[in-house]
């Protein structure tokens, strides 16, 4: 009977799903369904957008766990003491960590600038000329990618790393990941290639190698099913203590809320249900990955790019989770 769920599941899969690259799902600690769509393999790195986000709050909490950030309250601008305010902007002098980390930062533009950002030298310093304006701290502002590689900036002069050799070092050698190098454009066709590729390995960044914090890092399906499990298991990875757990349940529980929308937000992972106290890292193009602690269960979905997807945790939640509860 299973059996004949689980193929229901794959035509339905490859009728209504067609950019699925991979799924995986994890109960108990072990791997209990694991298969590959569209000529993907488990071998393939996918870009998987957002994602990159909740891996950056993975990041901040290590960071934290280790003494580089003091404290989520700690303003934004003194990690950059040569920065430049200007005269008349007050509001990015008040921003702190923590509202990068939820998503209530202000920012002065009311349309991406994604032409002028990218063509910049320093995506960092970009973001920074683009906090604050007239907006108001604390209410929740989506940055889908401008804004948040200040967060990287911030990763860089607290570690004394890159963002990929401290996540090399703390968290991906541990786990069995392999994010081997930065990768770089040199135009915007090739940027719109790498959205679409597979198996391209390695972590965007920009011309000074500074890496993305909101999105450019690319993983494999079981990468990603691999980090889910490490958020499952409250921070620990085979006896080791990689994350706090203190910090696994602050980052995933509701610090912020997109009223507009009716969502919930923690540190960069995407509250589901606080009653069962799931989360999800989600990605654009259908990008997820799943947590539910009391089914104990992690889905990992890589996709393959194409806007304006079906909703991935509509899609868990029916068609997956009941299947291997």
């Amino acid at each position: 009977m299973k059996q004949e769920r689980i193929a229901s599941l794959e035509n339905k899969i490859k009728k209504e799903y067609g950019n699925l690259a991979g799924i995986m799902v994890r109960k108990d600690d072990n791997a209990v369904y694991e298969n590959y769509f569209n000529q993907c393999s488990e071998n393939d790195s996918i870009h998987i957008f957002s994602v990159t986000k909740s891996i950056i709050s993975m990041l901040f909490g290590i960071a934290m766990d280790k003494g580089c950030i003091k404290s989520l309250d700690e303003k934004v601008v003194d990690f950059f003491p040569n920065y430049q305010i200007r005269k008349r902007e007050k509001t990015i002098r008040h921003v702190t960590i923590r509202n990068l980390l939820t998503m209530t930062a202000p920012y002065r533009y009311r349309f991406n600038p994604y032409p002028k950002y990218f063509s910049s030298e320093d995506w960092v310093i970009s973001s920074l000329e683009l906090l604050g304006g007239s907006g108001k701290i604390g209410s929740f502002r989506y940055a889908p990618i401008i804004g948040m590689d200040i967060l990287s900036g911030i990763l860089i002069n607290t570690t004394g790393k890159s963002v990929l050799e401290f996540a090399q070092d703390k968290l991906f050698s541990s786990l069995g990941i392999s994010v081997d190098q930065n990768i770089y454009f040199q135009s915007k066709e090739e940027q719109l290639r790498f959205y679409k590729s597979k198996g391209a390995n390695g972590w965007v960044a920009d011309p000074n190698g500074t890496n993305t914090a909101g999105w450019g890092l690319s993983l494999t399906t079981r990468d990603m099913a691999k980090l889910g499990q490490l958020y499952l298991n409250e921070g620990d990875w085979k006896g080791r203590q990689l994350i706090s757990g203190k910090w696994i349940a602050e980052s995933t529980q509701v610090q912020s809320v997109w009223k507009a929308r009716h969502l919930k937000y923690g540190y960069l992972w995407w509250v589901i249900d606080e009653a069962e106290h799931s989360y999800a890292a989600l990605g654009d193009g259908g990008n997820a990955i799943y947590v539910n602690p009391e089914n104990r269960m992690v889905v990992a979905v890589s996709s393959l790019f194409v806007p304006g997807v079906k909703d991935r945790i509509g899609f868990i939640k029916r068609e997956i989770e009941p299947l291997f509860k």
